[in-house]
């Protein structure tokens, strides 16, 4: 493989055309004035629901990481970039991820473990086919944040979280991963006292995500209205499943809820309650769940599939190794 600077290799999926030029210490792959390189997409697939605008890293130059050193430089570095993960990463921290970034894992075991990442004040991140193990916070952190895709990973034994979203972020999809040995899985909105910074903000998609054995907050979801729950596979939950709160608006449609005696509920602890309309989902050796209050419309065009295939569908294809 070409060097891109001390740090990067360039990925092999990478044509280059013509000379080399170096930006900001990184090296990459350009073409002639009349024949500029083409760049491939690393990501697979476009995101649908509220991160639908997010194209992360596209049309920049593909790097190729196997350390702490070289993710830490590279997510957080200026203008787009697509970075391929390879191997088993330990890191010790939350690695900031800037705006205009696609983080894609290389076959079915590439792995951050240890730590997690923190997208901060970024727009436009894509997160795909990542195992997040063992983070000493949370596997991924969404905070001050636009136009975000996570999806088809994998999230285990996170100490916090899986995967919080929290302080005015908003247009997010959450797809196809696959969360386990996790209790406190997904948080949408932090605080009780944050809607200030939260109401109107918060908007987000889960679809086909495959919550395995979690505890709580899958999500729980505070402000935000709508959320759109849908096409999810719940099996065996521990506490409960979606928790609406703080008038927070949740649409919980279409899912597929296994051996949980609490899908959805309005308030949560000291938190009070917010809105649910459930719509069209299937129980098995399950309760049926408290709806109530309304919800705003969902501002996109979306086809679900149908509650009692959502289970086959998602463990199908939901985590790593499944693009």
């Amino acid at each position: 493989m070409r060097r891109t600077s001390a740090r990067f290799k360039l990925a092999s999926a990478v044509a280059v055309t013509a000379a080399v030029t170096t930006v900001a210490g990184l090296t990459a792959a350009t073409g002639s004035a009349s024949e500029p390189a083409e760049v491939a997409p690393l990501a697979v697939g476009t995101p649908t629901g509220f991160g639908a605008a997010t194209t992360g890293g596209a049309g920049g130059e593909t790097v190729s990481v196997s350390s702490a050193d070289e993710l830490i430089e590279a997510a957080n570095s200026d203008g787009p970039l697509q970075i391929e993960v390879n191997g088993t990463i330990d890191v010790d921290e939350m690695v900031r991820v800037s705006s205009d970034k696609s983080i894609v894992g290389a076959g079915s075991g590439a792995t951050i473990q240890g730590g997690g990442l923190n997208i901060s004040d970024a727009d436009n991140v894509i997160v795909q086919n990542l195992v997040f193990a063992d983070s000493n916070d949370d596997g991924i952190n969404v905070q001050y944040s636009t136009n975000v895709w996570i999806d088809h990973n994998d999230f285990t034994n996170p100490n916090d979280g899986a995967l919080d979203i929290k302080r005015a972020s908003t247009n997010i999809t959450v797809s196809w991963n696959h969360t386990y040995d996790s209790d406190k899985n997904m948080l949408l909105g932090h605080s009780d006292d944050n809607g200030s910074e939260d109401i109107g903000k918060l908007n987000v998609t889960y679809h086909h995500n495959w919550f395995d054995g979690v505890n709580q907050r899958n999500p729980r979801v505070r402000f935000g209205d709508p959320v759109h729950v849908y096409n999810n596979y719940y099996n065996d939950i521990g506490s409960y499943g979606v928790a609406s709160t703080e008038d927070a608006g949740v649409l919980v449609e279409a899912n597929y809820f296994e051996n949980t005696e609490d899908p959805f509920h309005l308030g949560e602890a000291a938190s009070g309650p917010g809105s649910i309309e459930a719509r069209d989902n299937h129980f098995v050796n399950s309760g049926e769940g408290e709806a109530g209050g309304s919800v705003s419309g969902i501002p996109y065009s979306y086809s679900p599939d149908a509650a009692a295939d959502v289970k086959s569908i998602v463990t199908g294809g939901a985590g790593v190794g499944q693009l």
